[in-house]
C-alpha cells in the first residue's frame, strides 16, 4: 500500500531559488496517516509565492573564441624539387672540399719527399716572426742541447740590446752620434744574421740529421764566437770609438763618467757570459756530431764534391 504513494521520478521537481529571501513564514503542516506512517504536507495557504529571481545567463561566446583562425601564418614549405637541388649543391661542395684536401695532402707529401719543410711562424707567441717548436720537432735526446743553442741566440740579442742602451748614454755624455749609429747597426744586423747563419742551420740539422747543415753551423758559429769575444774586449781596431761595451772602453770611460762606465762594465759581463755559453754549445754540438758518425759522412760528401769539381 505504501508503494503507490512513492514519488514519481518523471515528475518535474519544483525549482527552488537558493537566493530567495527568507520571509520567516513557515507553512503549517497537517499530519495524515495513510497506514504507512505519518505524512506531513504544508498548508498552501500559508506558503508565500516563489519569486522569479533566476540569474541572467552569460552572453554567448563567439564561434572563434578558442580557435582563432582569422590570422593566418604563412610557413614556406620546400618542395621535393628544391630539396633535391639543395642536396645536389651540398654534395658538390663536399666533393670539391675533398678534392682540395687530397691536392693539399699530395703537395705536402711531394714537398716532404723533396726535402722542403713547410714551416709555420709561431714564435714569439704575441708576434710570430719565426718557426720554432723544439718540443715537437727535435729528437728528445738533443732537445736540451737545442735549448742551450737557443739561449745563446737570445743572449746575443740581450748583449746587443744592452750595448745600444750603454752607447746611447755614452753618446749623450761623452762622444758624438757616430758610435750610437754603429750600435744600432750591430743590433739590427747581428740578431737576424745570427738566426739565419747559424741557429736555423743547427735547428734543421737536428731535425733532418743533415751533415751539410752541421758544417754550415760550425762555420758561422765560429764567427759568432769570434764576434762576442772581440766585443768583450772591444779594442779600437776595426770598430772606432766606444760603439761596443767591452772592457777597454769601460776602463776609459769610468774615470770621466762613472754611471756610463758602470753601463759599459755590465755590457762587458754580458759579453763574457755569452762567450762562455757559446764555447760550451759548440763543444757539445761537435761531440754529438762526431758521436753520430756525421763527421765521416761529411768528409765523404766533401770528397765527392771535390771530385765532381775536378772532373
Amino acid at each position: 500500500m505504501a508503494r503507490r504513494y512513492e514519488s514519481n521520478p518523471f515528475d518535474e521537481e519544483e525549482e527552488v531559488n537558493p537566493f530567495a529571501q527568507d520571509t520567516g513564514v513557515r507553512g503549517t503542516a497537517t499530519g495524515l496517516n495513510y497506514g504507512g506512517g505519518p505524512f506531513y504536507m504544508a498548508n498552501p495557504a500559508t506558503v508565500p509565492p516563489a519569486s522569479n529571481s533566476r540569474l541572467s545567463p552569460l552572453p554567448p561566446e563567439p564561434a572563434d573564441f578558442y580557435n582563432d583562425r582569422s590570422a593566418t601564418i604563412d610557413i614556406p614549405l620546400d618542395t621535393a624539387k628544391d630539396l633535391r637541388k639543395k642536396e645536389k649543391e651540398l654534395q658538390a661542395k663536399e666533393a670539391e672540399l675533398n678534392k682540395k684536401e687530397k691536392e693539399l695532402k699530395r703537395r705536402e707529401e711531394a714537398a716532404a719527399r723533396a726535402g722542403i719543410l713547410i714551416e709555420e711562424k709561431n714564435w714569439p707567441p704575441f708576434f710570430p716572426i719565426i718557426h720554432h717548436d723544439i718540443a715537437n720537432e727535435i729528437p728528445i735526446h738533443v732537445q736540451r742541447l737545442q735549448y742551450f743553442a737557443f739561449a745563446s741566440l737570445l743572449g746575443l740579442f740581450a748583449c746587443l740590446f744592452w750595448n745600444v742602451i750603454a752607447v746611447t748614454a755614452a753618446w749623450i755624455k761623452v762622444e758624438g752620434v757616430k758610435i750610437w749609429l754603429l750600435a744600432i747597426i750591430y743590433f739590427i744586423s747581428g740578431v737576424p744574421g745570427a738566426y739565419v747563419s747559424w741557429y736555423r742551420p743547427l735547428y734543421r740539422a737536428m731535425r733532418t740529421e743533415s751533415a751539410l747543415k752541421f758544417g754550415w753551423f760550425f762555420l758561422f758559429y765560429l764567427l759568432h764566437i769570434g764576434f762576442v769575444v772581440f766585443s768583450a774586449v772591444a779594442p779600437p781596431i776595426f770598430f772606432k770609438g766606444k760603439s761596443l761595451t767591452g772592457i777597454l772602453p769601460a776602463v776609459d770611460i769610468i774615470g770621466d763618467q762613472p754611471l756610463v762606465g758602470i753601463f759599459y762594465f755590465i755590457g762587458f759581463g754580458m759579453f763574457c757570459l755569452e762567450s762562455l755559453l757559446s764555447f760550451w754549445v759548440i763543444q757539445q754540438v761537435y761531440m754529438y756530431f762526431r758521436g753520430s758518425g756525421k763527421a765521416a759522412e761529411m768528409k765523404r760528401e766533401a770528397a765527392r764534391g771535390a771530385m765532381r769539381a775536378a772532373m
